[in-house]
């Protein structure tokens, strides 16, 4: 099982393209007016906090930062922003196109986040979840039974 050749920050990208086309080619109906939409730069401001923080983790654990090469990773990083999201970087992409729709105020951009996240599961985050199953084992699994892929420890009884 193979992730996407398409780095995500360029999916992102792509998406953010393709909703502000769709918000000035084909807007429909303004559901967040100026001045509020413009929190949807606040939103784009802050989704870089928890990719950041994963990323000075995978450095401080010596492991790998590439999405291409999860089967070179050499630690299984499991603490800090790990603890609430198994896809830290992912969800900071997937809150910038939220911001991102927010910001262009009509419900057309609303799609791009909406089609982003399964998107990136399917091309990305399978796969990298699959390399990381074969090199930790049960490891892994305890890991993705306690912590959701996108945000939230799981509650137990």
């Amino acid at each position: 099982m193979r992730s996407s050749p398409v780095p995500p920050p360029l999916w992102m990208l792509v998406f953010a393209a393709a909703m502000w086309a769709l918000n000035h080619y084909c807007p429909v109906l303004t559901i967040i007016a100026e001045p509020w939409s413009r929190l949807g730069w606040c939103l784009m401001a802050i989704a870089p906090i928890a990719p950041i923080a994963a990323f000075i983790q995978f450095r401080r654990a010596h492991t790998t930062v590439d999405p291409h090469k999860p089967d070179t990773a050499t630690t299984l990083v499991t603490t800090g922003v790990y603890a609430w999201t198994r896809n830290p970087m992912y969800l900071g992409l997937a809150l910038v196109l939220l911001g991102w729709a927010i910001r262009l105020g009509t419900l057309s951009p609303f799609v791009g986040p909406l089609l982003f996240i399964p998107l990136i599961q399917h091309v990305q985050i399978r796969p990298e979840e699959h390399a990381l199953r074969m090199r930790f084992g049960r490891d892994h699994d305890r890991y993705c039974h306690r912590v959701n892929r996108w945000l939230g420890a799981k509650l137990r009884p």
